[in-house]
């Protein structure tokens, strides 16, 4: 008897662990996500135009050498892409440095209208995913958190399930919908990610006490080039300082358990893209905030049901049952609990 009890608990638990991670999902999310990140790298594209040969020669119209940055990524692998790898094949079709940069500016932005519009979304997503990571790569001493999640949200894009039904694929193609829990598997893994995200950066702010008494945030607004604010205003309201500084510590803290929650969801989204906006404005880090608002609602914005997450697919999961006279469980895609 106990081992049929601890057998149907396992069953259980397992159950509810592929409901979690297979919720049904329709692809609101994944369309936003991908004219975001369309409009990221578009963005992106155009915000480097004129400082992209400056950013990424080797020769001494360079900033700093790209085959310095090259270098210090190789410390790590050798295998992650470069920009060198591309002026490298270019050299054998005897396509000269500087013509190669150009190519790959330009297919990067045009990568991201690709995506905007939803044409040819998954070769554009891997595409403008690999051209990216070769930038940010080789221009390693330059890149920041902006880069890091360009990155991320692209890699996710071009592993979900294309195309979505608001692009131009999906209208001239025909193609049909993927399935709702693939779609779910994927959203659910982003949801993760940021979970993970906020939950390390804030138990990090916490373990010092620059935000605490609002020093680090000092700091932040009056370094160049991110002092955009007067210093004279900040002196004014340096007791707010302090309060920012502990709201931030419990925003991004609070994030992997109050986001969750149907009651808390909406109130802890909209402070998270208040305090993302903020610091575009308030920094210029434009693209930075910009790729944390996309990455944020496509998460836990767009389509989000109003119940719990698991509740919602339970709910969804019996109503199939009802009409398709399966077991929610198996509509779930979980093993059922009869023995």
């Amino acid at each position: 008897m106990k081992e049929h009890d601890a057998t149907n608990l396992l069953r259980r638990w397992s159950g509810n662990f592929m409901g979690f991670l297979f919720p049904l999902e329709t692809d609101k999310w994944l369309g936003a996500l991908r004219i975001g990140l369309g409009l990221q790298v578009s963005v992106y594209a155009l915000f480097l135009r004129s400082d992209w040969h400056y950013l990424f020669a080797s020769t001494d119209r360079s900033l700093v050498s790209r085959k310095l940055g090259e270098a210090i990524t190789s410390f790590d692998s050798p295998l992650i892409p470069k920009l060198g790898w591309l002026v490298a094949l270019g050299g054998y079709a005897h396509i000269g440095e500087d013509a190669v940069l150009s190519i790959a500016w330009a297919c990067l932005l045009c990568m991201g209208l690709l995506l905007l519009v939803g044409l040819f979304s998954r070769p554009a997503a891997i595409i403008a995913w690999f051209l990216h990571l070769c930038a940010a790569e080789s221009g390693g001493l330059f890149a920041y958190g902006a880069d890091n999640f360009m990155t991320t949200g692209l890699f996710y894009l071009m592993l979900s399930p294309l195309p979505d039904r608001y692009s131009f694929d999906h209208w001239l193609l025909k193609v049909e919908l993927r399935n709702p829990q693939l779609l779910g598997f994927w959203r659910r893994v982003l949801q993760v990610h940021m979970c993970f995200v906020y939950f390390i950066g804030g138990l990090a702010k916490c373990l010092g006490n620059g935000w605490w008494d609002g020093s680090n945030l000092w700091r932040s607004l009056t370094r160049p080039p991110f002092n955009l604010i007067s210093p004279d205003l900040l002196v004014r309201f340096k007791y707010a300082l302090p309060v920012l500084g502990i709201s931030i510590c419990l925003i991004e803290l609070g994030y992997p358990f109050f986001i969750w929650i149907r009651k808390t969801r909406l109130f802890w989204l909209v402070c998270i893209l208040g305090m993302h906006a903020a610091i575009g404005l308030a920094m210029g880090m434009y693209l930075f905030a910009l790729v944390m608002i996309v990455l944020n609602l496509a998460a836990f914005g767009i389509g989000m049901s109003k119940q719990r997450p698991f509740t919602a697919e339970v709910t969804l999961g019996r109503s199939t049952a009802q009409r398709t006279g399966i077991s929610g469980r198996a509509a779930l895609g979980a093993p059922s609990l009869r023995g």
